[in-house]
């Protein structure tokens, strides 16, 4: 009889299965220690990149929240998901930026789902072509705050979209990428007790209509584009995420997992516009006291 790899039976791997199994699911893209097998190990220091392929919104919501709570409890390491959702509008925590523009019986006809979650920000899209992902990490261990996190994603974006010939850049106050005037990535992140969930979704050569049917991000004018827009090239998804792969591992990849989860405070945080008494403190140095507990939003 065939030995059982014990990757295989770990049960988040085989939850991202049931999701992403017909779709694409390719447990193979684990980047450091050269060893697939490790992403679900205590004893794996690498980064663990699982690409989900297309998979529902609500499925892999789901496996961020079992990856998150996991992570906490020092059970895996850091780990990133990457995928791209069928047509799918969520809502955000900040009420005053879920702004539609059509009825979800509308939205219904046109088989776009909508999805309320507890991350920072307003209403956003997904559908194909549009490439997201989603890092659960430790960011005591990585040594980051929310703030530098979240520019840290937008680093690995500006490195992304340059690499397709597309120069984009930040603008101050509304966290995101944009290319002059036009928005084409939006972040929103979501941090407890130091290890993050949702994460980056990047416009490819998504159908940019679906924005129609919404306000992104609550910003009035805003105009969505894409790196197809702006080339118009047409790109191989599959190559792009061994792009981002490669980046996700050179900027969250160089500090090991230690898996110290003692150092966890209670509390948690919220982020896309970020306000500072919403973020879990940055970690002190060797001999300081114990990290402030975040405040609750």
């Amino acid at each position: 009889m065939q030995a059982t790899n014990s990757y295989e039976q770990d049960p988040i791997v085989k939850m991202v299965a049931a999701i992403c199994g017909d779709c694409g699911y390719n447990p193979v893209m684990t980047l450091g220690s050269g060893q697939p097998e490790g992403c679900g190990s205590r004893a794996d220091s690498s980064l663990c990149i699982r690409d989900c392929g297309v998979a529902e919104y609500r499925g892999v919501l789901e496996l961020q929240g079992q990856l998150q709570e996991r992570r906490r409890a020092g059970e895996i390491g850091d780990t990133v998901l990457i995928v791209e959702h069928p047509a799918v509008i969520t809502l955000g925590a900040r009420k005053t930026a879920n702004r539609l523009l059509v009825n979800a019986g509308e939205l219904a006809r046109r088989g776009i789902d909508v999805v309320e979650i507890r991350r920072g920000g307003g209403a956003t899209a997904h559908n194909p072509g549009q490439l997201v992902f989603y890092p659960i990490v430790h960011l005591q261990e990585l040594r980051l705050g929310v703030n530098e996190y979240v520019r840290m994603l937008e680093a690995i974006g500006i490195e992304l979209l340059a690499g397709l010939g597309v120069e984009s850049g930040r603008r101050k106050g509304f966290p995101g990428l944009w290319v002059g005037e036009r928005k084409i990535a939006s972040i929103g992140v979501r941090v407890s007790r130091f290890v993050t969930c949702h994460g980056m979704a990047i416009n490819i050569q998504n159908d940019l209509r679906i924005f129609n049917f919404m306000v992104p991000c609550g910003l009035d004018g805003v105009v969505m584009t894409s790196a197809h827009k702006e080339t118009g090239r047409t790109y191989d998804m599959g190559q792009i995420k061994k792009q981002l792969a490669a980046l996700l591992h050179r900027h969250l990849g160089r500090a090991p997992w230690r898996g110290h989860p003692a150092l966890v405070p209670d509390g948690e945080a919220s982020a896309n516009v970020l306000r500072r008494d919403e973020m879990p403190s940055p970690p002190l140095a060797s001999g300081a006291a114990h990290p402030a507990r975040a405040r609750r939003p």
